[in-house]
């Protein structure tokens, strides 16, 4: 009797266990992303008359809490490039070599609508915001003639090198692709960002009443290295 109520007990254990195994297929989620991305960029608000598209690349690492909240440190290296001292009033013209570094949260519309009844929430869910802080290095290493502007009393010229706080504004699009046990391997990033700098020398120049701005739309490519974890939702439908 005694065995045959182990034996029962032992089946039971097993076939618990098998479900909660089954049960958990589609729920993991790896925390820990790394990634790349390359974009084009536009000074779309400094103190030069016209506007110019110049490329950027940047390499990211990425902290899943779950897979729709995100905390992305990241690092940026472009040009930004506008103006024309030759056919603009302004006589403005620049060139920036830059580096940044950023912080960016980042939520998916995932995280608080349920995309489990329904094909478009399912394709909505990978939708997303996302701000931060960050620091950018900025090496204008071409501008138009200091001492001619001058001259013209038109502009009092800014420094070369300075290092300014922006803030990043991003909206963009994750496509994710999953694995055998339906974990996101890999993400396919797009996205548009808007940076604020908390200063007015992106361009070499000081002038006007607003700080300079600049814009990108990049696309990028995101890889889950480990730290597999479990979400409370199905992620994969």
């Amino acid at each position: 009797m005694i065995k045959s109520i182990l034996k029962i007990s032992i089946i039971i254990l097993l076939c618990s266990v098998s479900f909660l195994a089954k049960a958990q297929v589609g729920f993991d989620y790896a925390q820990y992303d790394v990634g790349f991305a390359a974009g084009i960029n536009q000074a779309s608000s400094t103190d030069v008359q016209t506007l110019k598209t110049t490329p950027s690349i940047r390499l990211n690492f990425t902290y899943n809490q779950t897979p729709f909240v995100n905390y992305i440190f990241e690092a940026e290296f472009g040009r930004l490039k506008g103006g024309d001292s030759l056919k603009t009033t302004t006589q403005r013209e620049f060139e920036n070599h830059f580096s940044a570094l950023s912080f960016r949260v980042q939520v998916q519309a995932g995280e608080f609508i349920d995309y489990s009844q329904s094909q478009f929430a399912n394709a909505l869910k990978n939708l997303y915001l996302s701000s931060g802080l960050g620091y950018i290095s900025n090496n204008v290493v071409a501008r138009s003639n200091d001492i001619l502007l001058l001259a013209n009393n038109q502009i009092i010229p800014g420094e070369k090198k300075t290092n300014e706080i922006f803030i990043p504004l991003r909206l963009g699009y994750e496509f994710k692709i999953f694995n055998s046990y339906n974990q996101p391997a890999v993400k396919i990033d797009l996205g548009y960002q808007y940076n604020f700098i908390m200063g007015d020398e992106l361009d070499g120049y000081i002038a006007g009443k607003h700080n300079d701005a600049y814009s990108q739309v990049t696309l990028g490519f995101k890889f889950a290295i480990g730290g597999v974890t479990s979400y409370r939702k199905q992620i994969h439908y």
